[in-house]
């Protein structure tokens, strides 16, 4: 993959991701973020993700081998599916975070660009004597397009979108021309926005192909968004990033990666023999993950904007810490956390600048409050530890 995608240097109005962006080289917005939001809402809009990596596996243990290596449960994952997949620690922390999809004996992954060539090596090292070989693919490129109007009519016509394609499902993208390159393939990712009211199609396809399929689709309805109107939309449907919204202590539990290919998670809890099950079993069945993923509405009156990695206060103790920033067209400025477990829902927070002070020598700051309407309490039992309990009980 280039240095900038070739949309950012074809689509006029294009804005490129402000530096330390961890998409660096797509459009940020293309003049209108609110605008482009509310069209991926309401219609249809197309994002350029070309800053994924992207990588393959070929060999017929390429699935057999990854179920050992990693979180999900591949065995039984079908020709044309996807899931999301995790690659943990030994203690069971989040390390890498990725899609795959499985397609005509080829198993695609696409990930975090800044995670690529460390995922790559890492399975590259665990293949042993398994019949399976990784390559990154620079040459393919990652385009999302998201709203109602993706699933019916010319765009899903223009992709070869079959009407009852659900979740994780994948199909081949049709030719755009007769000679050996790869064509691409379309994938439907889980829906965002309330209700799932937003559906997402990934095209997975030749960064030849890149400005060609941009073309098409606009024409077809889907209006250009950049990463700003992708990450609202993901923010506002407490959707975690990798590496924004985790750090280096993240377990699955802490931002709901929980869950086998059908259920939109990307830890199975019905398999084990994967570096850091240890740790997944014990919070699923014994205990509770010391963090919990929320979000969080900010005080817009404040001069104060949070960045990620900031501390998320209460009582003037450090109780979390901020994720992804951004401002949503319905919601203001909103951002996803990580705070501690007992923290309840009705809690007076604070976002402070680690190392900065208004006029007056007070560090600077905003108020914040988790949305109640996302947040789940955890009353319940573990089942391990409900099974203890009985057991005692009839001592």
């Amino acid at each position: 993959m280039s240095d900038r995608s070739p949309i950012l240097n074809a689509v006029a109005g294009a804005v490129p991701t402000p530096e330390g962006d961890p998409s660096q080289g797509v459009a940020w917005h293309y003049g209108d973020p609110l605008a482009e939001q509310r069209a991926a809402t309401r219609g249809a809009a197309i994002v350029d993700r070309s800053d994924r990596f992207v990588l393959e596996l070929t060999g017929t243990e390429r699935l057999t081998w990854l179920h050992t290596v990693s979180s999900q449960h591949l065995t039984e994952l079908s020709d044309r599916r996807s899931a999301e997949n995790l690659s943990l620690d030994l203690q069971g922390r989040i390390e890498d975070h990725f899609v795959l999809t499985d397609i005509d004996e080829c198993t695609w992954i696409d990930t975090e660009s800044s995670r690529g060539q460390t995922l790559t090596d890492f399975l590259s090292k665990m293949i042993f004597w398994a019949q399976v070989t990784a390559a990154a693919r620079p040459d393919m490129a990652v385009v999302t397009l998201l709203g109602p109007d993706v699933l019916t009519g010319p765009i899903a016509e223009a992709i070869a979108l079959p009407a009852d394609a659900d979740r994780y499902r994948a199909g081949d993208l049709p030719e755009l021309r007769h000679d050996d390159e790869p064509l691409g393939f379309w994938r439907v990712m889980p829906s965002l926005g309330e209700g799932a009211s937003t559906p997402v199609v990934d095209l997975v396809i030749p960064e030849t192909d890149l400005v060609e399929w941009w073309t098409i689709l606009t024409a077809a309805g889907a209006v250009p968004a950049g990463m700003w109107a992708y990450d609202a939309l993901r923010v506002n449907a407490l959707r975690p990033r990798l590496g924004l919204d985790t750090d280096e202590r993240t377990i699955p539990h802490e931002v709901d990666w929980i869950g086998g290919p059908d259920e939109g998670g990307a830890v199975h809890l019905d398999k084990g023999c994967y570096r850091g099950q240890e740790t997944v079993a014990r919070v699923a069945n014994l205990g509770r993950p010391p963090r919990r993923l929320v979000l969080l509405h900010l005080d817009g009156s404040s001069s104060y904007r949070p960045v990620t990695g900031d501390p998320v206060t209460a009582g003037g103790r450090t109780v979390g810490r901020i994720g992804t920033v951004v401002d949503h067209f319905e919601n203001g400025p909103i951002a996803l956390a990580l705070v501690k477990r007992s923290i309840p829902v009705d809690a007076e927070l604070t976002v402070r600048a680690p190392e900065s002070n208004d006029a007056d020598g007070a560090p600077e700051s905003a108020a914040a409050r988790i949305d109640a309407s996302l947040y789940t309490s955890d009353d319940a039992v573990p089942p391990g530890r409900a099974a203890v309990d009985r057991l005692r009980g009839r001592r």
